[in-house]
């Protein structure tokens, strides 16, 4: 796992203005009013190479101070035990508040590495504002502008120099396969039955699991790393701050593994949340299976199986090449099918395409059928090769590449799926000016 870093601070102090910087997108919503951040964000960044997770703590509006304070201790607390540092946040035009003061009392106590930032530095007139933080004893007071970015740089060098968290060498090129899905599908089981040993507690109580388990799995010839993640739910029903941290967990996992077998209930079908996990496995471009637990409880007919994966699959679009199968984890039934099918997604994701034969495959198709006239410009697909990369990248390389529509682009990835093999891996397209 990569180092997690957590911004904490009592309400409206700029805390998602700033985990909006550090990620490079607005995603936490951004609000003058006190507490607008009332789920937890994650979300990455990047600093002199260093890749890091962020953690936005956000304030909650309700009740007295004390409330306040209480909340806001809690959420301490609980960045503190998942994160490996700490952005403490306090506003240099409002100066040192009493709640301040409450989470400086707790950071003090604790081994993690602490950075307080002086956020609302506009101006260099107001850095001296900045210093009667001191008075915290948590050592060097860093004053930024999260609005404009003055002061982020030096922050950010001193954040990622104490960094000690490295991967684990026992992991390094062994596939990792991640256990997804959202809680009660039967992810522990799955493993237990995969390992042969009650490796997991299962128990029919939904988000058991909150940590992530790391097994070790050697069985025919194939070695790979098993992850069982916690299950992920829709941010509405995430109400223990516990779960909301196994949820943190689970994305990451997505995030670093190879291969994300996602468990769907049979007797439920494929729902909004299972098409949000499927989502988040396609946008970080890790290989996918789905696995259709819990089959041995739908009553059958002649093309029941048939008729689920079509259903299922409509759902799914417009990327439909993934495998399913239907598996009864208590049955025991086609779980070493689910192992076959992951190694095949393993292998498609990692091939490399020679640009001879990508380009005496592709671009007869592309002749065939060239990219629309858009503004009274025709396009001709020239050349195209495989980019570097783990996920699966292709840019093909033509006269306007701005004029190519999303239409022709999965038209594009079809024709490469027809032609090899990428079942169950996410492709991605780029238009490259020749």
């Amino acid at each position: 796992m990569g180092n997690i870093v957590a911004i904490v601070g009592r309400p409206n102090v700029g805390k998602s203005t700033l985990f909006n910087r550090l990620v490079e997108r607005r995603e936490a919503i951004v609000d003058p009013t006190a507490g607008t951040t009332r789920d937890r964000h994650y979300g990455h960044a990047e600093w002199s190479g260093l890749p890091f997770s962020v953690i936005d703590t956000g304030g909650y509006v309700s009740g007295s101070e004390d409330v306040f304070e209480s909340e806001i201790r809690r959420q301490a607390e609980l960045a503190l035990e998942e994160s490996d540092a700490i952005l403490f946040l306090v506003d240099a035009q409002d100066g040192v508040n009493p709640l301040d003061d409450a989470v400086a009392s707790l950071l003090r106590r604790t081994g993690k590495p602490v950075l307080l930032v002086a956020n609302k530095v506009d101006t260099g007139g107001m850095i001296p504002d900045a210093a009667e933080f001191y008075a915290f004893g948590l050592g060097e007071v860093y004053a930024i502008s999260a609005q404009s970015g003055a002061g982020t740089g030096e922050l950010l060098d001193a954040l990622v120099k104490g960094f000690t968290k490295a991967p684990d060498p026992l992991e390094e090129g062994v596939p990792k396969i991640a256990i997804v899905g959202k809680p009660n599908v039967g992810k522990s089981s799955l493993v237990n039955a995969l390992l042969g040993r009650e490796q997991s507690i299962v128990t029919p109580i939904a988000g058991t699991t909150r940590d992530v388990v790391h097994s070790r799995y050697k069985v025919f010839g194939f070695d790979a790393i098993l992850l069982d993640t916690a299950g992920i739910r829709r941010r509405s029903k995430v109400h223990e701050d516990i779960e909301f941290f196994s949820v943190l967990r689970s994305v990451r996992v997505i995030e670093e593994s190879d291969v994300c077998l996602l468990l769907v209930d049979a007797t439920e079908g494929m729902q909004q949340q299972d098409l949000h996990i499927f989502s988040l496995i396609v946008k970080n471009g890790k290989g996918v299976v789905i696995v259709v637990n819990k089959w041995d409880l739908v009553e059958k007919g002649t093309n029941t199986a048939r008729d689920y994966e079509e259903e299922l699959k409509k759902r799914l679009a417009p990327f439909t090449d993934v495998p399913v199968i239907f598996t009864s984890v208590l049955e025991k039934q086609r779980i070493h099918r689910v192992m076959e099918k992951v190694l095949e997604v393993y292998t498609n994701r990692a091939q490399r395409i020679p640009t001879s034969k990508l380009n005496d495959v592709m671009l007869p198709e592309a002749e065939r059928q060239p990219p629309p006239i858009l503004k009274g410009k025709t396009n001709s697909i020239k050349y195209v090769m495989q980019l570097p990369g783990v996920v699966p990248s292709f840019a093909f390389f033509t006269s306007h590449p701005q004029y190519v529509k999303d239409s022709y682009a999965r038209f594009l990835e079809n024709k490469l799926r027809e032609k090899f093999t990428f079942t169950g891996v996410p492709l991605r397209i780029f238009f490259r000016k020749k």
